[in-house]
């Protein structure tokens, strides 16, 4: 199969994310007391926000070209051919220490609305920890990607080791459930490495890893446990590298910018990253969605079903492994091999 590269490109559809009035998320204890989400020079720092019991997300599709971000057509929110602009990005901590990051955007001529880069719950306080006026003009779906870290080494079909910039659709790399398999797509995009773009460091040993594991936050590492904990549905866990963060030997790693690589397989899969179980990029209509415009037509070319499935496990919480304790997953020093 030609690399996706070389498919003839459509006009780019635009992509899709869901988004909150600003007004729907207010301050609900501090110096604005009852006011919306508003711009970076009157917000406070330490004001605690809230959702509104009522508030649903909108779901605001937009394209990217030589005129910046554009509302598309079939936004539920602004109509076609809007500009759309970032005002701020601000960082919000939830009570269990948790961070969220949120976008002020503003829809020419229209409301200012508020993306979320991570779930956003209704019954939950967040305090303003930190504020960003002046954010880089990113296309929104490259912020949104789960990937890992340039050098990343990814274990080939025949057990060699590359770094992950390296491969190129076709080569073939090894699978946890369905053995080697082709790489049918490699994204990539170059972030500023500062609040949620932030890699996270799982350092050399922690997993079993003989380097540093550098991968996005959100990336989610496949663990198996021999032990079934109490209150898990099974003993294989998928947990967002965010949550693994203890400030020792897993950190988030802030400055500067980084390059993050993804992959894409005919199925979701397992493949092994610096010889930890990690998944590959999911492809679906939410993931789908997330990804650059232009490059989310040629996925949708070579994956017209739109439908992988979420490999199996159970997707362990932050609340969860501050239970248990961090360290009951992670490998003795001293110890060889992977858990």
């Amino acid at each position: 199969m030609p690399p996706l590269a070389d498919a003839p490109r459509p006009h780019p559809p635009g992509h899709a994310c869901q988004v909150f009035e600003a007004e729907s998320v207010y301050v609900i204890h501090g110096v604005n007391a009852g006011d919306g989400l508003l711009g970076p020079d009157e917000v406070c720092e330490g004001d605690i926000y809230a959702l509104e019991e009522e508030a649903a997300p909108k779901r605001l599709i937009l394209s990217h070209g030589a005129n910046g971000q554009r509302v598309a057509e079939g936004s539920q929110i602004g109509q076609a051919g809007q500009a759309v602009r970032l005002i701020a990005r601000y960082t919000l901590m939830a009570p269990d220490g948790d961070r969220i990051e949120m976008l002020l955007m503003q829809i020419a001529g229209g409301p200012h609305v508020a993306l979320p880069l991570s779930p956003i719950s209704n019954t939950a306080d967040y305090t303003l920890v930190a504020i960003d006026s002046e954010p880089d003009e990113v296309p929104l779906a490259d912020l949104l990607c789960v990937s890992f870290a340039r050098g990343t080494m990814i274990t080939l079909a025949d057990g060699r080791q590359c770094a992950i910039e390296a491969l190129s659709a076709g080569d073939r790399v090894l699978t946890r459930d369905h053995g080697p398999q082709e790489v049918r797509w490699l994204g990539k995009a170059t972030l500023r490495a500062l609040g949620a773009f932030a890699p996270v460091v799982i350092t050399a040993g922690t997993l079993g890893n003989a380097g540093d594991l550098i991968v996005s936050p959100h990336h989610r590492i496949f663990l198996y446990q021999r032990r079934r904990h109490a209150g898990l549905q099974t003993s294989e866990l998928l947990v967002q590298a965010k949550h693994l963060i203890d400030g020792e030997r897993v950190f988030q790693r802030d400055g500067g910018f980084v390059d993050y690589f993804s992959l894409v397989f005919d199925r979701h899969e397992i493949i092994y990253a610096e010889g930890v179980p990690a998944e590959s990029l999911m492809v679906n209509d939410a993931t789908l969605s997330r990804l650059p415009s232009d490059l989310a037509e040629d996925v949708k070319a070579r994956f017209p079903g739109l439908a992988q499935i979420q490999h199996f496990g159970t997707e362990a919480s932050r609340e969860f492994l501050d239970e248990v304790g961090r360290d009951a997953l992670y490998q003795r020093k001293g110890a060889a091999g992977a858990r």
